[in-house]
């Protein structure tokens, strides 16, 4: 009887745990940690059946990023990220996956989508140059995802900037090693860097497609028909983002029990028989249940609609992505719950669980995870307001 892809991330976590200081230290993920990401076929779990991947189901997918940032949260962070985006090319013209994929189907690609460098629509394609930030993943992967503004487009009568997505071989770019940071420096999230590069039209794609165009027919979907791949993207990039950072904060969670089973306070006390410890814990326990439980439901949802062709509401969009950040958050919150009742002995950064905590608020800080704006989106919609705010459903 085959494994599950959550069964094969447990028994490799071990390895996953081992190797997260090392990949710290590195700035990078260690050979190891990506030879275990490459057994769970988490990198490819979103990647087409019959370019020979898992195209699993999305909540066995966010589960399995879980239990991978639960050993290491840098490795869950690219396991999130950079597992995504197959699900994404998937929906570009046949001729681009065959492009990225004919020769080498585990083949892994990079991303920054925030439009900091410059995509400019010409005849036959773009012309691509800039710097991106925030690549994670990027030095083990030979190709990166880029997003932009690429002039403006209208949809069903509305003129909207025209975000979109092209997709570049790493001969086209260079990265810049800038991740000198606090937390989840197992990422390498470094820059990408492009002098003037001219991208063919059949590796853009238009995120208005995936947003107020959604149902829009898209190349990738008539040979990849599965429900997956009907899924929005927006909600699907904020679900899986939502749990790498859930990810890291069961680490930190798991690290905080250890640590507090056997810790004693310097009166010699253990403070596992302290109630307000014991109350700490449980609160904790519980935001993160829930977080890990909302995650899932919003990816069963999700797929229940993919699966009878439905295309969900602008108003239940906001609130899944609402919803998973929110989860996220609360995950955080109790992160730092715990961490304020750890002592001051914590705040030393050979402490076991600085290097836990400062992952799990390096995650935290992703744009998608922002829920402020993700709450008006959604209350407004349900609200009738009028002025809505604007973010990618």
């Amino acid at each position: 009887m085959s494994t599950s892809m959550v069964e094969r991330a447990r028994a490799a976590a071990p390895v996953l745990a081992a190797s997260d200081p090392e990949s710290a230290a590195a700035g990078r993920l260690t050979d190891e940690a990506v030879a275990a990401l490459d057994s769970i076929g988490v990198l490819r779990g979103l990647q087409p059946q019959r370019w020979g991947g898992g195209e699993v189901h999305l909540a066995e997918y966010a589960e399995t990023v879980m239990e991978v940032g639960r050993a290491s949260a840098s490795a869950g962070w690219v396991a999130s990220v950079v597992g995504v985006h197959p699900w994404q090319i998937a929906l570009f013209p046949e001729e681009t996956q065959a492009e990225l994929w004919g020769d080498d189907p585990a083949r892994r690609i990079a991303s920054s989508y925030t439009p900091t460098g410059r995509i400019e629509k010409v005849p036959g394609g773009f012309r691509v140059s800039g710097r991106w930030r925030f690549s994670s993943g990027s030095g083990i992967c030979s190709g990166v995802i880029l997003g932009g503004i690429a002039g403006s487009a209208e949809v069903n009568g509305t003129e909207y900037p025209d975000f979109t997505s092209v997709i570049l071989d790493d001969s086209d770019y260079r990265i810049e090693d800038t991740w000198d940071v606090a937390g989840l420096r197992g990422t390498g999230s470094n820059d990408i860097v492009v002098d003037d590069v001219f991208v063919p039209e059949r590796r853009g794609q238009s995120h208005l497609l995936y947003t107020h165009g959604l149902g829009t027919p898209l190349p990738g979907q008539e040979l990849n028909d599965g429900p997956l791949f009907r899924a929005p993207w927006a909600v699907t990039f904020n679900l899986i983002i939502a749990a790498g950072a859930v990810g890291a904060a069961l680490g930190f969670y798991d690290r905080w029990v250890d640590e507090t089973r056997s810790r004693r306070t310097n009166y010699g006390q253990l403070l596992r028989e302290e109630p307000v410890v014991q109350n700490h814990l449980a609160e904790a326990a519980w935001q993160l249940d829930a977080a890990v439980l909302k995650i899932k439901r919003a990816a069963d949802e999700l797929m229940e609609h993919a699966e009878l062709r439905e295309i969900p509401t602008q108003e239940q969009r906001a609130f899944w992505r609402w919803d998973v950040a929110r989860s996220a958050n609360a995950a955080v919150d109790a992160v730092q719950d715990l961490m304020r009742v750890s002592s001051g002995r914590s705040a030393f950064l050979d402490h076991p669980l600085q290097a836990k905590f400062q992952d799990v608020m390096a995650a935290s800080s992703h744009a998608f995870l922002f829920d402020d704006v993700l709450a008006k989106a959604w209350g407004g919609r349900h609200l009738g307001a009028e002025r809505l705010e604007a973010v990618h459903l």
